[in-house]
């Protein structure tokens, strides 16, 4: 195998770019917020060209439960509502709170924080929607709206159970729920007349009027306004410069608050690959270490600690490699992009937790070039085998020659013991 470097060029504009294919499984991070952007050197964001990103929703065993769609259009608020009278949205703690999660068919819990600027919005908004649902079905223990203050020395650890990392979030409780029961979450309209028809919606199921269901469209526009899943499965392509850049992924809402100490980014990386995906011939044709370079992040898991603000930073350096293969094997030369990796964790109060993938695509081509070996080449290497062959045996049967020669001299005279 004969290799060479040398320095890459373009021959077409299109030669500029570089596609690049991810898979990350985040089991902490849910699509809601999870959010992919492209930078390069100069700090431009949206750098990926032509972008294609999917979202799938995963469990707590980090298995699909769904395709994610993100919505096209803002959550909307109620600005101008208010509330009079007494509160009527169940205040839970750690002293009631089980107790009142199997007292109610359905308990949909209200998670925020008084600090937290979307928390105020609603606030009105879900006492008055409970003080409906109440009006609507007086003395009915099938439903109940109630919250639970994240700040509060009684309530705390409840939202360190439920892994509570962004205000506000709205969880549904089921009476029948199991220890290990996953439990869906609201991302619809903030308003007191969505609200209560979503609430109804578990009503109905209920009363077996409409089919017993973790994902909930109340509006029927085609987006759930309710579902399952605590992860997500982000997968894509970019088409990027070939230069210096960084592809960023970490959690963005306009309408929650985080609490960036407990939010989890700990992810997979199922799959991190640069230019067009091989073929199976092509995979055969790469030498083993260069098909290793192809994906050599892939399958492999970095995890955060808990209540420490963990950013994960994978600095990348990405060569191409061009493989020709012998003639007699009929088949062309292989382009592959390989790279070597160097991960490293950041962990700083205030920071918010990221995972960046900083990537550098060098200008330099190594080629690999397989030649059949000339037959002289062979005859010359057997030659020198069997030349030094010869060559031992013959310093090996004289110095045993001479031992022999030495120990019958020695009999001869008698002075062998």
């Amino acid at each position: 195998t004969e290799s060479k470097v040398i320095l890459d060029h373009f021959e077409s504009s299109a030669d500029d770019t570089l596609q690049v294919n991810f898979n990350f499984s985040f089991p902490r991070l849910k699509c809601e917020y999870a959010s992919v952007d492209a930078t390069n050197f100069m700090g431009t964001h949206d750098a990926g060209l032509a972008a294609r990103v999917s979202k799938v929703r995963l469990d707590d065993k980090g298995k699909s439960v769904g395709r994610h769609e993100d919505k096209k259009k803002e959550v909307r608020h109620s600005t101008d509502e208010t509330h009079e009278g007494p509160e009527t949205a169940l205040a839970l703690t750690t002293d009631n709170f089980e107790a009142n999660h199997h007292k109610y068919d359905v308990m949909i819990v209200n998670f925020f924080a008084p600090w937290c600027h979307w928390c105020q919005k609603l606030a009105p908004v879900w006492e008055k929607s409970s003080a409906t649902i109440r009006q609507k079905h007086p003395s009915d223990e099938q439903l109940i709206l109630g919250k639970v203050d994240c700040t509060g020395h009684a309530s705390e650890s409840l939202c360190i159970k439920y892994r509570i990392d962004a205000f506000p979030t709205i969880l549904v409780f089921r009476k029948d729920d199991k220890g290990n029961s996953e439990h869906e979450s609201y991302h619809g309209e903030r308003s007191v007349n969505a609200i209560t028809a979503w609430a109804e919606h578990f009503i109905a199921q209920l009363k077996k009027e409409v089919p017993k269901t973790r994902n909930v469209d109340a509006d029927k526009d085609g987006v759930l306004d309710s579902h399952n899943g605590v992860g997500c499965m982000i997968s894509g392509l970019l088409h990027v410069q070939r230069a210096p850049g960084m592809l960023k992924i970490q959690a963005v809402s306009d309408s929650h608050d985080f609490n960036w100490e407990t939010m989890d980014v700990s992810h997979t990386v199922n799959h991190l690959s640069f230019g067009p995906f091989l073929s199976e011939q092509a995979w055969m044709v790469l030498p083993p270490h260069i098909a290793a370079s192809v994906g050599a992040l892939d399958d492999k898991s970095f995890t955060s600690d808990q209540h420490i603000p963990t950013t994960h930073e994978h600095y990348v350096k990405v060569v191409r490699h061009e493989v020709t293969p012998p003639a007699r094997w009929k088949a062309e030369t292989v382009t592959s992009y390989g790279y070597v990796v160097h991960s490293n964790n950041i962990q700083k109060v205030g920071e918010v937790p990221t995972v960046r993938l900083n990537y550098d695509i060098l200008p330099i081509v190594v080629q690999f070039t397989e030649k059949k070996q000339a037959l002289y080449h062979f005859i010359t290497q057997l030659c020198a085998i069997v030349g030094g062959v010869f060559t031992v045996a013959g310093i090996v049967a004289s110095i045993t020659d001479k031992g022999l020669s030495a120990m019958t001299k020695k009999q001869e005279l008698g002075k062998l013991g």
